[in-house]
């Protein structure tokens, strides 16, 4: 399992932007073959800065998933959005503490 996690800061004008965006695509991202969960967080601190948090059976699934057409639309509606270039970490979960 690949763990997807990305800090997106945005403009604080456009935090309600973003946040529509997520909310109408988040159910379709769910469905991308390959991811088995996804949530989007807000800083407590700053509001303007996010992570989507994600899990996804490989790095193929993932790929797939952001070369894909509906990756790009969304992409291209996200990106004028930010105040900073986001910033990307893939990570392979060793252990569950229980």
């Amino acid at each position: 399992m690949l763990i997807r996690i990305v800090k997106l800061s945005f403009k604080k004008e456009n935090i309600k932007k973003f946040e529509v965006i997520f909310d109408t695509n988040k159910h379709l991202i769910r469905q991308v073959t390959g991811c088995n969960f996804l949530e989007l967080y807000q800083d407590s601190e700053d509001s303007s800065l996010f992570f989507t948090y994600s899990y996804w059976d490989s790095q193929a699934d993932l790929d797939n998933y952001r070369n894909s057409d509906f990756f790009k639309k969304q992409w291209s509606q996200t990106k004028p959005l930010f105040s900073e270039k986001p910033v990307a970490w893939s990570l392979i979960k060793k252990e569950t503490l229980k």
